[in-house]
């Protein structure tokens, strides 16, 4: 994701001149060549992340449209009070993409992981948040946030799903179960966990690259009494949006992600799936327990 990024983003500079990369150390040798051939628009701040943000906001004022580009825990969490302020109080917009969320940087350790970045932007308003789960996902993603002066963030991963989906509808149904059987909504790269976890299960398994808005519409039409949320970020973090979005229904709900407990092992990002229950086996296990009445 984090090439096709690259190339995607250097193909806009050079498409419109309205575009501008901001960056903070990260990725600077491969905007190299975009640099040389747009000089006025790449910018490296070196590691200052609230200066990225902070002349991000600048170049928004001016009717630019800044992308800016780190690792999660520098871009949102370091830089929380500069997007709450720079962009968010000025109501400029910019694009945010983010490379290491959650523990895709896990040999680097806790300074390089993010689970809680959507939350945090979560306390802010007017966000859009693209989950890619495949590299061919992102371009038309970038390109589409390149269009419009909004708010948005680009979370990129390390995980993928073997295919990739349209990003339009915001909810895609990829396996249709029975007449109100439970749903499991994945977001983005969660998605082939799910359907290994879920081979045998009778229920409708959903995907969204957009978690934020929630597609409250799409999710309400396939409810029956049974929903499940699987993100790959913070466990939680939708529950106010999956009951805004059921408000009325009887239902359940169980939502699974990333534990809020530290993995102080470094180990692989898949070391951490499955201490935090996101790989297949636990998933099913938290699945079927939740579906038969043990959880």
């Amino acid at each position: 994701m984090r090439d096709t990024f690259v190339t995607s983003a250097t193909a806009l500079l050079a498409d419109d001149p309205r575009t501008a990369m901001v960056l903070a150390d990260i990725s600077a040798a491969a905007f190299e060549p975009a640099r040389r051939r747009h000089p006025d628009r790449v910018i490296n701040v070196g590691i200052r992340e609230q200066l990225m943000v902070g002349v991000a906001g600048g170049l928004a004022l001016t009717g630019m449209r800044p992308f800016l580009h780190s690792y999660a825990p520098f871009l949102v969490d370091r830089a929380y009070e500069q997007i709450k302020l720079d962009l968010g109080h000025q109501d400029v917009g910019a694009v945010l993409v983010s490379v290491g969320g959650s523990y895709d940087g896990s040999a680097e350790g806790y300074t390089h992981q993010s689970p809680g970045d959507v939350q945090l932007l979560d306390t802010l308003d007017g966000w859009t948040v693209h989950v890619p789960g495949h590299p061919d996902e992102v371009p038309a993603l970038l390109r589409a946030a390149a269009g419009h002066d909004d708010r948005v963030y680009v979370r990129l991963s390390e995980q993928h799903n073997n295919r990739a989906y349209p990003i339009e509808p915001a909810l895609t149904v990829v396996r249709r179960g029975t007449d109100g059987a439970p749903v499991v909504l994945a977001v983005g790269p969660m998605l082939d966990p799910v359907l290994a976890a879920a081979a045998d299960m009778d229920v409708t398994v959903a995907v969204t690259t957009t978690p934020r808005p929630l597609d409250a519409a799409g999710l309400r039409s396939l409810v029956g009494r049974d929903v499940v949320m699987v993100e790959p970020y913070l466990a939680g973090t939708s529950s106010a949006r999956v009951s805004a979005a059921l408000a009325g229904l009887p239902h359940r709900a169980l939502h699974l992600g990333v534990g809020r407990a530290e993995q102080r092992a470094y180990g692989t990002p898949a070391d951490h799936a499955r201490l935090h229950g996101l790989d297949p086996a636990g998933l099913r296990r938290s699945i079927s327990g939740f579906l038969s009445g043990v959880i």
